[in-house]
């Protein structure tokens, strides 16, 4: 291959992942014998080029992280067997060049708001692609540019390849300004080719980045500017990053699992890569057979060859010399798919597979995909996270467990072996999976059960969860702390936050969690969200023996502003139909913290019941919220009589005051020797047997729901009763077992007794 420019620096920009791309960059290397082969990559690699070289089987990723008071970063920039950067280093290094990658690091501010490197998206220039990927899509008649690419580049003579690329690349970019960040970017790897070019000796450069790059970098590398290799910039004081190799799936680096760069179906493009496009079409159709059949999916002899001779055509007609992906998989739906499809065909339109594609579809894509995982070479340095991990699941006797695990947390033993697996959780480490055990502080369960489970992918989250530290402890703490920022003022999250900073056992970070929650839950706007956290805090700071944290005193400051706050929330909340479990549940966790520990609360029992009766006559408050509070008072000894209340209830909000009731003061209405729940129980019965009928079933829903409060056994007392109010002799326990929905039987009683009253109307009644 002779170069296309005498010049002594040779530009090919190229598209990620891109097979045609790999082809021309190992042809560029073998024709020009380069003196540097500069690469786009995160140029704090390149001191450690040979890592890439130790011989993993692919696809791996560079990832890189940083962490500083202010911003947290990580991005992944992967490799596979086709991918051009990967073969500029691989070839480049083989052919006795100085290979460098020369992009800023990817802990740089110009990488913000990114999570992949080698994208193909084009910022502030984006608009410009599409217009100008919309007219060439439209002009060769293809539907996406995945399938524009292939037809102009995949499948094609490669003989003028590098021109027609160099054109499509100025199209699309055009002179449309790149964001300040890509500009960045460019300013920085032009100082590169400048410094290459000064030390080459009059050999050739080869540059190989994007494309979208390409031909700013033209303009920039001939600007006059220093000639010294450029500085890799280093985190700033305080701040930490650094890089490490993972390995990576096809299913990570295919766009239909979501991967936003590069190329789509990595399977097949593998297959292209090492046999050809002829070759890899007919890969691509027996793969597909292969698969559906396996699912159970009947693929007949008569329908492949049907699907062969519509991909054959659909080539011939597009004038494409042979068959390309998206010809093979129209060629497979028009030959398999019967059924009307709902949504466009994702080869069609790109992005993620949808939810309830064709299960043809499903397969079809999974076969482009392709299962290929990636695996470090074992002399690979990793974070220092994986070793201590490693050393302490050996030390733990977790290393090797292939059977369930059940963990007594009385136990010293057992409690480390599961902080340890709570860590590893948090960290979102595969492996283990909690089958069972305490769900807060305040539940009485002494033990664990964990099952192990597959374990893929957790050498690559080991890596990346190496970022937030060197140990376990660390690293849970890190993360535990990131999500409590995340938090902000809604303190829901926190609820089960505490109680993973509990289970995970990391000590410092408690202190910091309970800290924050003081402070935020004076500032919670609703009650449901506050009666979470205010219910793990009393839970742990009542209960909590296993985890060491019960009578904690920062716990106790925690429940004592929640408490405060509640009340505060409670009176002020005016409006709102229904039954609100969280605002109930809010008021019911008050008034256990009011009844256990009154020291804690600068509420006094005296002031809750006060407040509790301003709440339960103002009209303005919803229903459950005044029923809540009449059965606050009641939990407080302040018993009111309930007669007055009751009767001044309309049908429909009847059921939601005694919703709240029965949340709050349910022991004490079903409480054998209380004449206060004996009175209820009479009051009710006698305003809901006044009901009209009509009114009766609009309050019936409600209701049921109110009493669904009580267990089984409390349900029969108050229906026994029921039955000796009447007189009536029978079981009270069979009163609730009918067979059928009490409210279709009153619905039907009520159209029964219509209809009824319609036949008497008209003189068709039953004669006597």
């Amino acid at each position: 291959m002779q170069p296309a420019t005498p010049d002594p620096v040779v530009f090919i920009g190229v598209r990620h992942h891109s097979p045609a791309c790999a082809r021309l960059v190992s042809e560029a290397i073998r024709a020009l014998r380069p003196a540097y082969v500069l690469v786009e990559g995160p140029a704090d690699m390149n001191t450690r080029l040979d890592e890439l070289l130790l011989g993993h089987r692919l696809p791996v990723a560079v990832f890189s992280h940083y962490r500083d008071e202010s911003r947290v970063a990580t991005s992944w920039a992967p490799l596979c067997d086709y991918s051009p950067e990967w073969i500029a280093l691989r070839e480049g290094h083989a052919a006795g060049a100085e290979v460098r990658f020369i992009d800023l690091p990817s802990w740089h501010p110009a990488f913000s708001e990114r999570a992949e490197r080698y994208t193909d998206r084009y910022a502030d220039a984006e608009a410009r692609y599409a217009e100008a990927t919309a007219r060439l899509c439209a002009q060769f008649a293809v539907d996406s540019v995945d399938a524009l690419w292939d037809s102009l580049f995949e499948v094609t003579d490669a003989a003028d390849l590098q021109p027609r690329l160099d054109a499509y690349f100025e199209l699309v970019r055009g002179d449309a300004e790149a964001d300040p960040g890509d500009r960045a970017r460019e300013e920085y790897m032009a100082s590169w080719v400048r410094a290459a070019l000064a030390h080459a000796g009059g050999r050739p450069v080869l540059v190989i980045t994007g494309g979208f790059h390409q031909p700013a970098l033209r303009t920039l590398a001939r600007r006059n500017g220093p000639a010294d290799w450029p500085e890799v910039p280093a985190p700033p004081e305080g701040a930490l990053g650094g890089s490490f190799l993972v390995p990576y799936s096809f299913r990570q680096l295919d766009a239909f699992a979501g991967y936003r760069s590069g190329m789509p179906s990595p399977g097949y493009y593998q297959r292209l890569w090492e046999t050809g496009p002829e070759t890899a079409a007919r890969d691509l159709l027996r793969s597909v057979a292969e698969r559906l059949r396996a699912h159970g999916i009947p693929v007949s002899t008569a329908d492949l060859i049907a699907a062969r001779g519509l991909t054959q055509g659909l080539a011939l007609l597009r004038g494409h010399p042979y068959e390309t992906r998206v010809d093979v998989l129209d060629g497979l739906a028009g030959a398999l798919i019967g059924d009307d499809l709902e949504a466009p065909l994702p080869w069609t339109t790109g992005g993620p597979l949808g939810a309830g594609s064709h299960p043809v579809v499903v397969e079809m894509v999974a076969a482009c995909t392709g299962d290929a995982e990636g695996r470090l070479h074992p002399g690979t340095p990793a974070p220092p996270l994986v070793h201590d991990v490693a050393e302490q699941l050996a030390r733990l006797g977790l290393a090797d467990a292939d059977a369930p695990l059940t963990l007594d947390l009385t136990d010293a033993a057992g409690r480390a072996r599961s902080r340890a697996l709570h860590r590893l959780r948090v960290l979102g480490i595969p492996g283990f999976t909690r089958a069972a055990g305490p769900a807060h502080g305040a539940d009485p369960v002494f033990t664990e059960r964990w099952e192990p489970g597959p374990a893929t992918g957790r050498e690559a989250a080991l890596i990346e969860a190496g970022a937030y530290g060197a140990r376990l402890d660390e690293a849970a703490s890190v993360v535990l702390s990131e999500r409590v920022r995340a938090a902000g003022t809604d303190v829901g999250p926190l609820a089960g936050l505490l109680f993973d900073t509990v289970l995970c056992g990391v000590g410092p970070l408690c202190a910091e969690l309970l800290g924050t929650l003081v402070t935020q839950v004076s500032q919670v706007p609703e009650l449901g969200s506050l009666g979470e956290v205010l219910a793990a805090a009393l839970g742990l700071w009542r209960h909590d023996r296993v985890f060491g944290v019960a009578r904690d005193r920062l716990l106790g400051e925690v429940v004592a502003s929640a408490v405060d706050r509640v009340f505060w929330l409670a009176e002020g909340l005016h409006g709102g139909a229904g039954v609100d479990f969280a605002r109930l549940r809010a008021l019911t966790a008050a008034r256990d913290a009011l009844l256990h520990a009154p020291d804690l609360v600068p509420v006094t029992r005296e002031a809750a019941a006060a407040a509790a009766a301003r709440i339960g006559r103002d009209p303005r408050a919803p229903a459950d919220l005044r029923g809540a509070a009449f059965g606050l008072r009641w939990a407080l000894g302040a018993p009111d009589d309930p007669a007055p209340a009751v009767r001044a209830l309309a049908a429909d909000t009847l059921g939601d005051w005694l919703a709240g009731l029965f949340a709050l003061a349910r022991e004490e209405v079903t409480r054998g020797t209380a004449a206060e729940g004996e009175g209820l129980v009479d009051v009710l019965d006698g305003v809901v047997s006044a009901l009209p009928e009509n009114d009766f079933l609009t309050g019936l829903p409600a209701l049921r729901q109110a009493f669904a409060f009580f267990p089984p056994r409390e349900r029969e007392r108050i229906a026994q009763r029921l039955l000796d109010r009447r007189g009536a002799h029978g079981s009270a326990r069979s009163l609730l077992r009918t067979t059928a929905d009490p409210l279709l039987l009153a619905r039907a009683r009520a159209l029964e007794d219509n209809v009824a009253r319609l036949l008497e109307r008209h003189g068709l009644g039953a004669s006597r």
